[in-house]
């Protein structure tokens, strides 16, 4: 592992071999990486910071905050807002899109997160992640509004997430396919140790909450009735289903050994369309699914052709193994 590279060297090599990335998305990508390794920190030591627990607030999104979701949104903000890298960037946590403050040089990207994904799990020690997308600043822009904020996921230049399991590792596209770096905790740097990350076009594996099943559209309650039955279905094959209510998790796990995630339309809150946030989750997690040779749709379009509508905009996620995803989408056909 002596010889094994940084993150940054990596991002270094990357933009020598004439690929998309310019200094500042190095650096951009450097400052995110120091977010998450405090993120990583607090988490690791729990209940020794008094960081387990309910902040007793909600956010944005009507949702009730963890202590540490103010505190993960906070060090993102503030490793990011200083080093001349964003004109601006949305939180899932924030109401409003965040300008970078007058006495700090901009940059030419804007950046999206979630920072602590799944952490309704904080408090019973699963695995929790953060999110983050980033694309670029539109020409002659410096200080962007929300409108300009408002634009399909194919713009994205890099999206990632890191996930704090047993061990706390970045997974990270910049459209030229999709790595993986580990921390390693002795030297607090990010060090290459997945390449080339492809999802298997077939799987048995399927992740859904089934509580949900009543309020699902008929599509999706034809797939998922298959993977019941098994062989004594149509499908002639057993499944097995997974569950762990963080999306991290769920789509580390179809990384790495295949499967299919699905948080689908249904009709429990006719309010939402969705559970998943487009810009937050929906979308950087569409992009890395995709680069890993993966499929990810609402069942009716591509995610990441969608047009935003609002930043906080929900949307039925259905992503994972190619042949799985295609054949839910073709229910829905």
């Amino acid at each position: 592992m002596e010889n094994t590279l940084s993150l940054k060297q990596f991002l270094v090599n990357e933009q020598r071999e004439g690929q998309a990335i310019d200094a500042h998305l190095i650096d951009l990508l450097d400052d995110v990486a120091s977010a998450c390794k405090e993120i990583h920190d607090a988490i690791n030591h729990g209940a020794l910071y008094g960081v387990l627990g309910s902040a007793e607030s909600e956010n944005i999104q009507g949702e009730t905050q963890k202590k540490l979701d103010i505190m993960s949104n906070e060090m993102f903000i503030r490793c990011t807002e200083s080093s001349g890298n964003l004109a601006g960037m949305a939180s899932e946590e924030e109401e409003d899109v965040y300008s970078i403050p007058a006495q700090y040089p901009k940059g030419p990207y804007m950046m999206y997160f979630d920072p602590l994904d799944g952490s309704s799990n904080i408090d019973v020690n699963i695995t929790v992640g953060s999110i983050f997308s980033i694309v670029k600043c539109p020409d002659g822009v410096t200080d962007p509004k929300l409108k300009d904020y408002l634009i399909p996921g194919t713009k994205q230049v890099c999206a990632g997430f890191t996930l704090y399991g047993p061990s706390t590792l970045m997974i990270l596209t910049t459209g030229n396919g999709v790595k993986g770096f580990t921390l390693d905790p002795g030297t607090g740097v990010f060090k290459l140790t997945h390449n080339d990350i492809q999802i298997p076009q077939d799987t048995a594996e399927f992740a859904v909450n089934m509580s949900n099943q009543r309020f699902w559209e008929e599509p999706v309650q034809r797939y998922v009735q298959e993977c019941i039955e098994g062989t004594s279905g149509s499908r002639d094959k057993n499944f097995n289903m997974r569950w762990v209510a963080s999306m991290v998790g769920e789509v580390y796990r179809i990384l790495t050994r295949g499967g299919i995630f699905m948080y689908p339309f249904d009709t429990k809150d006719p309010a939402k369309a969705g559970k998943l946030r487009l810009m937050y989750e929906a979308n950087p997690m569409s992009f890395i699914v995709e680069q890993a040779g993966g499929v990810s749709s609402t069942g009716r379009e591509r995610i990441m052709e969608l047009n935003p509508t609002e930043i906080h905009q929900r949307v039925p996620v259905i992503l994972g193994s190619k042949n799985e995803v295609d054949r839910v989408v073709s229910y829905h056909k």
